[in-house]
């Protein structure tokens, strides 16, 4: 019996690990078994510490990059918010804490404007620039969807209920994420990690699943509200990113939620995806 359950669950794996999707550069998901998982964080309003059932699902270990999104774009000639609304929010080094540049030239392929360079050597850095509203049109295309926040906080935790997947202590946070060690955003951050802005995906060590920058680099928006009466012009993103810092937007760990309008489109935001199951998964808005 515990052999049959062990080829079983091998089989189990291989399939998810094997399973073609176009979206993935190495066409590979990771696995999340159905099942309870504690998430949240005691004391926290909008994430309470509390226990959640949820279905199979499969999350890919990498965030999307910019070549997936130009796969898309080439297919089907599409125009983000930034190219149509040009209204795009950049970071430049000598900004105030939480001050951001609208650079009315920056899109993906300019996620910091034109004049600071485009991304033709960083194909594998995760895609910047887009809104919550893009990103629906690329999960429609592709066959894919995104995670739900829960989803995405199990999928995070690995199996833990620390503050991160690695434990309490913050300050090993350098190891798993890109985020921004300066004590502010006045001078470039390049010291530590050697990354200012994005860093190719799968440059810090992954988490007990092997899943890639679930902190750091791109904040990742999810499906979901935090409140049933909640406005539809607003999004979720979790997991920080390269801009976030201890002492500024300290997002990157395992329960904090942040928000953002859906046609917002900021230098530091992104996504990863989850396999959609046939006649299972629900259309997502």
């Amino acid at each position: 019996m515990h052999l049959q359950i062990k080829v079983i669950l091998a089989a189990f794996i291989l399939q998810a690990c094997c399973t073609f999707c176009y979206s993935q550069p190495n066409n590979t998901f990771v696995a999340v078994p159905a099942g309870e998982y504690t998430i949240g964080k005691k004391g926290y309003l909008t994430n309470p510490l509390r226990t959640v059932q949820v279905d199979s699902f499969f999350i890919a270990p990498y965030e999307t990059t910019n070549r997936q999104f130009e796969a898309f774009v080439k297919a089907t000639h599409y125009k983000t918010d930034a190219e149509r609304r040009h209204d795009a929010l950049v970071f430049e080094p000598g900004l105030r804490e939480f001050e951001w540049i609208n650079d009315t030239t920056a899109y993906w392929r300019y996620p910091n404007g034109i004049s600071r360079g485009g991304i033709e050597k960083e194909m594998d850095h995760p895609v910047t620039c887009i809104s919550y509203h893009d990103i629906m049109a690329y999960c429609t295309w592709a066959g894919v969807r995104l995670p739900t926040l829960d989803e995405w906080e199990i999928a995070c935790r690995a199996g833990t209920t620390t503050d991160y997947f690695f434990g309490n202590n913050g300050a090993l946070i350098g190891q798993y994420a890109n985020v921004w060690h300066g004590r502010d955003h006045m001078m470039a951050d390049t010291t530590m990690d050697g990354h200012m802005y994005t860093a190719p995906v799968g440059s810090f060590k992954p988490n007990a699943w092997g899943l890639y920058d679930m902190y750091g680099n791109v904040f990742e928006f999810c499906t979901g509200k935090l409140l049933p009466d909640e406005s539809n012009t607003l999004a979720h993103a979790r997991g920080g990113s390269w801009w976030c810092s201890k002492n500024a937007c300290n997002f990157f760990n395992s329960y904090d939620i942040g928000r953002v309008n859906i046609r917002a489109s900021f230098s530091n935001q992104g996504f990863r995806v989850v396999k959609i199951k046939k006649g299972k998964d629900k259309k997502q808005s």
